[in-house]
């Protein structure tokens, strides 16, 4: 009978070699449950002799508490971004460049200035986060994220629990491997995690990528490895000793070592032969079980990669080839008639469920009645739809050479669909609305609205919440939010609402009484007044009944930190329309009783916050998506700290708040030297500074 330290290095071995035959070859040899089985043997085994236990044990990828907070470290070489392009012309270009610099002999018939000498790699573009993974002696020893290309956050506990990167390497790796690679979420994960907050009534992630960046985000590894996040290895960072004279041998010796490298990567010898991948890829990528954006093609030899050399944010011998929003086509069964918070009547179109972009597609925008008849859409139409930014789908087309002889045109509804009043177009505007004020479904959209992370932000009253709460008689109004803790007999009695779920409710209430009086009236649905707007009607009347005194002409002309107020005659005439109507006087007078602040704690200026805040004279910008923030909240934050937020970059900018897909803005602050802060950064500022 074989002892118990035997037996577990046979256990690592085999789950070790199974790991890369799943995430490697992609030839696995057992089922999920058996691999379950193996792993589970080798837990039982080291709880009898814990002094066998390595750091790279397949049983030590979840371990230790949450931790505080992430940390930010410098990368050993930096992590450039790649420049896009979208056309076989701007791919030529770039091809035709590389052959100049390095002085290569155009071929004779080998296609557009093609080198004998030069040879590609193009690989997918996956549509993920990127990461560097340093191994030293074989063993994982740091996980970073890109961040702003020169450090990012330390993420090893949380990359750790991905059962594709491996602990240790296999083989003879280098003293010193860093590899360079793309953490990801496939589709079918993706879809599961959605159903699952869609059934805890959180917020959907918007996209596989979104929802990515947000996992890696977490600050318990637990919750990280409940979410069956994936890796792709295909770069390169230090290296020590560096044998490796192209891209495809560095390829091809880490998918040795054990990590996992895209199968669709190609080598091509030609230009001709890089957009005939390129193409054939177009044709695979809907089938793949993650998303892609793009092809990326890489100069081979290392040789010529130095000769290449960079720039100041990208390499000059890789480029990515980005592909045109992907679109599907299905059939148009009906439109329905969605009433927004303002009355606005919106078309929805009710599809043939079709799989685009990594997620069915039921129903899709059709934006309005024009739109509607410029592309005579009709019922039982074939459509083309796509995904705007990834993710909201829309019709842009229709397959009219396919219109079925029964197709009925899209007719302009007469009444509301909820409230059964009269509508109608105002004068030079496509939307069409409803004009009642106790329009059911408007109400139940501002509420949802009110309770936004953007304005009043009431964790546990989202959309689901507030149509059950309405359905039940006990939402009827603004103010009925705040009397809800004392109803909470008849919520228990609702389906889905347990004791922890109505208090974290109750307490979310509360807390948004001391949002402040630009929340409140960013939430109320004021047609045209939005967060930028209240903000600066905030700081100039500080209170409500400084905003209920002001006439149109003092709302819309004053002037702030020396400049125009920038509130139009269109916002100005509006608000006092809300504020001095029998409606809107209703809706203050109830949340005034409720409790809830109607006064602003923003400066009254920027010369205030300037002589006063921690972030005293300082002109900040904002760019790129970030996990635990929204733009609004976070420009908020900033200029309360007294920093002016502004949308551009020059040389009088002294912050850049970089996050996720951060442009050109986080290029031309690296060009000016300005310092750059990354949401690991942002959250430990906000921490110090704020009281």
């Amino acid at each position: 009978m074989k002892d118990v330290a035997t037996r577990i290095d046979e256990l690592r071995l085999e789950i070790q070699r199974h790991n890369r035959l799943y995430y490697v070859e992609a030839k696995p040899e057992i089922t999920d449950q058996q691999y379950d089985l193996l792993l589970k043997e080798l837990e039982q085994l080291e709880s009898q002799r814990p002094d066998l236990v390595t750091a790279d044990s397949p049983t030590q990828r979840v371990g230790g508490e949450p931790i505080d907070d992430f940390v930010t470290v410098p990368h050993a070489l930096p992590m450039l971004s790649i420049d896009n392009t979208y056309s076989r012309e701007e791919l030529a270009a770039w091809h035709q460049r590389a052959v100049k610099i390095l002085d290569l002999e155009p071929g004779v018939g080998g296609g557009l200035f093609d080198a004998p000498a030069l040879t590609f790699i193009v690989e997918p573009k996956v549509d993920g986060v990127a990461v560097s993974l340093r191994y030293e002696q074989g063993l994982l020893v740091r996980a970073v994220s890109r961040g702003d290309g020169k450090a990012g956050d330390d993420i090893t506990a949380n990359v750790r629990t991905i059962t594709a990167v491996p602990l240790r390497l296999a083989g003879q790796p280098p003293r010193v491997l860093e590899v360079r690679g793309e953490i990801y979420m496939p589709n079918e994960e993706f879809l599961r995690i959605n159903e699952q907050r869609e059934a805890e009534e959180l917020e959907r992630f918007a996209n596989p990528r979104n929802a990515t960046a947000g996992t890696l985000k977490q600050k318990n590894p637990k919750e990280v490895a409940r979410r069956k996040l994936r890796f792709y290895a295909h770069g390169r960072g230090e290296i020590e000793p560096d044998g490796y004279a192209s891209h495809e041998a560095f390829l091809l010796a880490i998918a040795g070592f054990g990590l996992p490298t895209n199968p669709c990567t190609k080598r091509c010898e030609s230009f001709d032969a890089v957009w005939q991948t390129i193409e054939q890829f177009a044709r695979t990528r809907p089938t793949l079980p993650y998303n892609t954006d793009g092809m990326v093609v890489k100069v081979d030899r290392r040789d010529q990669q130095k000769t290449l050399g960079t720039t100041t944010k990208s390499p000059r011998w890789c480029i990515a080839y980005k592909y045109a929003a992907e679109q599907a086509t299905t059939t148009l069964k009906a439109v329905t008639w969605q009433v927004g918070k303002g009355g606005k009547l919106t078309p929805v179109a009710e599809l043939e469920p079709v799989f685009l972009a990594g997620t069915t597609v039921k129903r899709a925008s059709l934006h309005n009645m024009d739109e509607i008849s410029r592309k005579d859409i009709r019922v039982t139409d074939h459509v083309v739809i796509e995904k705007a930014g990834e993710i909201i789908p829309q019709v842009v087309d229709v397959a009219l050479s396919e219109r079925p002889a029964d197709a009925k045109p899209i007719e302009a509804p007469t009444t509301c669909p909820s409230c059964g009043g009269p509508v109608g177009r105002e004068e030079d505007e496509s939307a069409i609305r409803c004009g009642n004020p106790q329009c059911p479904a408007q109400l139940r959209e501002r509420l949802i609205w009110f309770a936004g992370r953007d304005q009043m932000d009431i964790d546990g009253l989202g959309d689901k919440a507030v149509h059950q709460l309405a359905d039940a008689g006990l939402l009827t109004g603004f103010a009925d939010i705040y009397r809800l803790k004392d109803r909470r007999e008849a919520i228990l009695g609702l389906e889905r609402f347990g004791e922890t779920k109505l208090d974290n409710l109750i307490a979310g209430v509360e807390a948004s009484k001391h949002r402040g009086l630009e929340r409140v009236l960013a939430g109320l649905g004021i047609r045209h007044v939005g967060g930028k707007a209240a903000a600066t009607l905030a700081r100039q009347f500080r209170t409500i009944d400084g905003l209920l005194s002001a006439d149109v002409t003092s709302l819309q002309n004053f002037e702030l930190d020396g400049n125009p107020s920038g509130i139009g005659p269109q916002i100005a005439q509006s608000l006092h329309a809300f504020l001095h109507s029998e409606a809107g006087q209703q809706v203050i007078a109830g949340l005034r009783d409720a409790g809830v602040s109607m006064e602003t704690r923003l400066p009254p200026s920027r010369a205030a916050a300037d002589a006063t805040g921690p972030l005293a004279g300082k002109i900040a910008v904002i760019t790129g998506t970030f996990a635990q923030f929204d733009r609004q909240g976070l420009t908020r934050k900033l200029e309360q700290l007294g920093a002016k937020v502004t949308s551009s970059v020059s040389k009088k900018t002294s912050l850049v708040v970089a996050g996720e897909a951060a442009g050109s803005k986080l290029d031309k602050a690296r060009e000016l030297g300005i310092e750059v802060w990354d949401e690991a950064r942002l959250t430990r500022e906000l921490s110090r500074m704020s009281p």
